[in-house]
């Protein structure tokens, strides 16, 4: 059972998506040629090193700069690289084939307001706004690094409520983090776990979207 609690049983007003791996596949073995070929540690250490920095949470809801997080990251791992070096590295885990297809979210914005609610940093939100058409479909899009929370806290996602101008009980939210789904599902929202894309699209299907 994908949704935490129960399913919405019709088309809700709202729908929000997260974005990494289950809109954008996300491939951590990218870094292996520039940050893990430098610091001689596997991605998933890395991505580990990364996720447990003290600075990691600042950098995630926006209170480091870009500039500032490529001196510290540099410094961290010892790696020679410029700017614009390490936001090319950084990008490289994004990977330009989306899980969804774009035409689904031209249907659901045609049925309901659609929204992008993740957990991301500056670097990746100036790079996926360039280079990702999908979000053209998504005129709220709540980031971490500019809400200043991130998930599974309530104030981000009360945040992504008042964009779409729905209420909780109105609102799905799909994630692959469950917690996060948990997360909505616990404020009233239908929270919907992120598995597959088969998944997913076949729930749509029994909502008539």
């Amino acid at each position: 059972m994908a949704f935490l609690g129960s399913s919405p049983g019709c088309v809700p007003r709202a729908i929000l998506f997260d974005i990494g791996r289950v809109i954008i596949p996300v491939n951590l073995s990218r870094w292996s040629g520039t940050l893990g070929s430098s610091s001689g540690l596997s991605h998933l250490k890395i991505l580990k090193a990364l996720e447990t920095d003290p600075l990691w949470c600042d950098w995630q809801e926006g209170r480091i700069t870009p500039h500032d997080w490529h001196a510290h990251v540099t410094q961290k791992f010892q790696l020679a690289l410029n700017f614009e070096e390490f936001c090319a590295a950084w990008n490289s885990v994004l990977d330009p084939a989306t899980i969804l297809p774009d035409a689904l979210f031209e249907r659901l914005s045609q049925k309901c307001r659609l929204g992008l609610l993740s957990n991301t940093d500056p670097i990746h939100v100036a790079y996926f706004e360039i280079h990702f058409p999908f979000v053209r479909h998504f005129p709220a899009r709540v980031y971490s690094c500019r809400a200043g929370s991130s998930k599974p806290a309530p104030a981000i996602f009360h945040h992504a409520l008042r964009k779409v101008d729905v209420l909780p009980e109105q609102a799905m939210f799909v994630d692959d983090v469950r917690e996060n789904a948990q997360a909505a599902t616990n404020l009233g929202m239908a929270g919907f776990h992120f598995t597959s894309a088969e998944e997913l699209l076949s729930e749509f299907s029994h909502l008539g979207l």
